[in-house]
């Protein structure tokens, strides 16, 4: 299957990221590569972007997308929470722009054999990097019922979570839930009516949850939101696309208290801690699609956009 994406916050993302032509780039999110291919574009001799992904197949859709630019792009196959180390690993002390576009990529969710998508039937799957043992199957059909029903709630925030938990445990009791189509089975016999009627898939919301914890993305982006703060050169940029309110707590968090500087109580007469701000929020709020956006791609309905400049 062709790996068709459809960048999100283009535009505004590099605005954002104030590309320099001969500036240090980090893609941590290479997908579809369609932001790779324009932050490489707009750098000459002497600017470089590193490539990271953690699926190999979408390593091997930028060479092919960013053949023209090539000579300007390194590839890099690593989950985004190494960056200090991917960086270190190329030389450089530092980048001038960090793009995370978080989430699943359209093309995960589209080739069904990936196991991401409640709309194609195939394997109980959901990984990112194929190469990792733990699958969406060895979560649904190994996990206890407590387990699933503390990430169907946290990660998916699915208010019937405890009740598809303990259908799960039942069904699998019999047999192995094995493809995403069981499962969606599973969740829509659980769920009371009206919770069918809305407009929102039944099972959306505990697919997303499966799949955070598959890949343990919000530990990751925990963990990389401070690294990059870190690798940033003074005056570079960091931009990150979130697309639910969990990823985009923890990167609002991560940016403010690296904005914050002095953590004093505010009844010390004088700063004793010492602390300084690291960046400042370029613009403070978020920055979100615009209705043309949304009704081209549907998808980046709930994307937002936030940065910070490094001080």
């Amino acid at each position: 299957m062709a790996f068709h994406h459809v960048s999100i916050l283009l535009d505004a993302c590099l605005e954002a990221l104030q590309i320099r032509p001969d500036g240090v780039y980090v893609d941590a999110t290479t997908g579809g590569a369609g932001h790779s291919l324009r932050i490489a574009e707009r750098l000459r001799d002497g600017g470089r972007l590193i490539c990271i992904d953690r699926d190999e197949a979408a390593l091997e859709n930028a060479r092919t997308r960013l053949a023209g630019v090539w000579q300007r792009v390194t590839p890099v196959k690593s989950d985004f929470r190494a960056i200090d180390a991917v960086l270190a690993a190329q030389g450089l002390t530092g980048a001038d722009g960090i793009l995370f576009d978080l989430g699943v990529s359209s093309p995960q969710l589209d080739q069904a054999e990936r196991g991401f998508s409640y709309m194609q039937d195939a394997p109980l799957d959901m990984r990112m990097d194929r190469t990792q043992t733990l699958t969406a199957y060895d979560v649904v059909n190994g996990w206890s019922r407590e387990a699933l029903r503390r990430i169907l709630f946290e990660y998916g925030e699915e208010r019937y979570a405890p009740l598809i938990a303990a259908a799960i445990e039942r069904e699998r009791a019999d047999k192995p839930i094995e493809t995403t189509f069981e499962l969606v089975e599973i969740i829509k016999r659980t769920m009371p009516g009206k919770a069918k009627r809305e407009k929102q898939h039944p099972a959306k919301r505990s697919f997303q949850a499966i799949r955070i914890a598959v890949n343990d993305e919000l530990g990751a982006v925990r963990e990389a939101m401070d690294k990059a703060i870190d690798c940033l050169r003074p005056g570079g940029r960091l931009a990150v696309i979130t697309f639910h309110s969990l990823e985009d707590r923890i990167v609002k968090t991560a940016f403010q208290q690296a904005a914050q500087g002095c953590t004093c109580p505010k009844t010390f007469p004088v700063c004793v801690c010492g602390k300084t701000p690291k960046v400042a929020l370029t613009p403070r709020k978020p920055i979100l699609p615009d209705a043309a956006e949304i009704a081209a791609n549907p998808r980046a309905r709930s994307a937002k956009l936030r940065v910070c400049e490094k001080l």
